[in-house]
């Protein structure tokens, strides 16, 4: 079997395309010109010409020199095996690219909560000196797609644990921003999941790993690659002036100072200095504790937040201490992919401020029932839309504290996509508040 190193390698190959969402479609638009023919194939077909993989679709890929499987697709699920078995080489489009482009200018950040925040931070903080730079990944758009142009400039690069997997090529400099217990169902354990996270950090070449300083990251050193640097989380109030709450917060900018001062050979006072002249012109991503509407009233004020970003246990539990001393309605749940929610449980029976859990879909009865044995006093509902848990909490409220959507949880199934789910929430608030 030959596995490509870079898309040269796709000439006059018959390219199988796994996958046809964002990824997929980026993929079929990068490689058409090389390839001899494509095979296009999706669990659910999107659109025409694209095979289902079990009508045919599997089948297909067989035939198939080079296979590029999409982020969303396990990578050892059994059909995938079976091409492999099967002499068919698997990979991704995302390490071809790696192979082909100058991987001293690419920053890889990734980490269970705290990536997309510093991926912007990062290209935020280089942009503030003068420095060109682009986000790409999750955060943006896939690299290899031919509508970018990845010539010139810093590349900073969002990876998923997912993506982790099919890396084979290491960046110059690699995050980690974090490591906790996310996307189970796909990697099958805690223990997996964090070896595949922290297999980009392990991948060949010579590279600079830069993790926080963390009890976990010491515990798991064997499983770092790269010339490991761990950061202080000291910001020096940084991440306030930035408009980013929680004491996270201040170790993602630590994080993001300590990358472009390696970068611009700058030291770390001056970057400050000079960001926070433009500290008012970063905008925090949507769907990180960002205020949607608050609403006075003779009680106190009662404020509407949106957290749809955090789709894990971590980002919500990190969210639940920002409010610590505030009344809370915690919106959580959603897809559920098999994680352990004893930790949000725990978190939630601990707080000593009012609290209230509205729960939705598979995940959020899960949540529900793990809640239950271990805060039997604590007031929640299952609702079935966001509308019921917006309305349910407002109440729950009586007028003071904040309205939290913090799922805990993706939003497949119910959503396409987290960003449906914010906007949905959004929406609802707005019409409930009239703002």
């Amino acid at each position: 079997m030959h596995r490509p190193t870079g898309f040269a390698d796709l000439t006059d190959k018959r390219v199988g395309i796994f996958g046809y969402g964002v990824e997929g479609r980026a993929s079929e638009r990068r490689v058409r010109p090389l390839a001899n023919s494509l095979v296009l194939v999706d669990d659910e077909p999107p659109a025409p010409g694209v095979l289902a993989t079990s009508s045919g679709g599997h089948e297909q890929l067989l035939t198939c020199d080079v296979v590029l499987k999409s982020p969303g697709i396990p990578r050892r699920r059994a059909d995938v095996l079976d091409l492999e078995r099967h002499g068919v080489a698997v990979t991704s489009a995302l390490n071809l690219w790696l192979h082909d482009i100058d991987r001293s200018r690419v920053i890889a950040i990734t980490g269970t909560k705290g990536k997309s925040t510093t991926t912007a931070l990062v290209t935020f903080f280089l942009q503030c000196l003068g420095e060109q730079a682009q986000r790409l990944g999750n955060i943006g758009q896939p690299p290899y797609d031919p509508s970018v142009d990845t010539n010139s400039g810093w590349l900073v690069l969002e990876v998923s644990s997912f993506q982790c997997t099919d890396i084979d090529v290491a960046p110059g400099l690699v995050v980690v921003t974090s490591l906790g217990a996310d996307h189970l169902d796909w990697h099958g354990s805690l223990a997996k999941y964090r070896s595949d996270k922290l297999s980009l950090t392990r991948t060949s070449g010579d590279h600079v790993t830069m993790v926080p300083e963390q009890l976990i990251f010491r515990e798991m050193r064997d499983q770092l690659g790269g010339d490991v640097v761990y950061v202080e989380p000291d910001d020096a109030g940084l991440s306030a002036r930035l408009g980013l709450l929680g004491a996270h917060s201040a170790s993602n900018v630590a994080l993001a100072l300590r990358v472009v001062a390696a970068l611009a050979s700058t030291p770390i006072k001056d970057i400050r200095e000079r960001i926070d002249v433009h500290a008012h012109e970063f905008i925090p991503l949507r769907g990180r504790l960002t205020l949607v509407a608050h609403v006075a009233s003779g009680r106190g004020t009662l404020r509407y937040v949106d957290d749809g970003l955090a789709t894990s246990v971590l980002p919500t539990l990190a969210a639940l201490d920002v409010f610590r001393d505030e009344p809370v309605a915690l919106l959580a749940g959603g897809f559920d992919r098999g994680v352990d929610y004893t930790p949000l449980a725990r978190a939630l029976a601990e707080r000593v401020s009012r609290t209230a859990l509205l729960t939705m879909g598979d995940a959020g009865k899960r949540i529900g029932e793990v809640t239950l044995a271990t805060a039997p006093q604590l007031p929640q509902h299952h609702c079935d839309t966001m509308l019921e848990a917006v309305t349910q909490a407002k109440s729950m409220l009586r007028g003071e504290g904040v309205v939290l959507l913090s799922p805990a949880a993706p939003s497949f199934g119910a959503y396409h996509n987290w960003e449906e789910r914010s906007e949905d929430f959004t929406q609802v608030v707005r019409a409930i508040t009239h703002t």
